[in-house]
């Protein structure tokens, strides 16, 4: 999940550099929406691991 968010990211840059605004804010949102989806997804797991223990 992080990684295809590293891959919006970049794709918005690089769009974003070229002039290409609409498709840089797409990226830009969709890598966000990833991002927090990872983050919910990891500490989900932290919390789950830590009462295993």
């Amino acid at each position: 999940m992080l990684h295809w968010s590293l891959i919006f990211l970049v794709i918005a840059l690089v769009a974003g550099v070229l002039g290409f605004g609409g498709i840089a804010g797409t990226a830009a949102g969709i890598a966000k929406i990833l991002f927090m989806v990872f983050l919910v997804i990891w500490l989900v797991a932290l919390i789950a691991g830590r009462r295993a223990v």
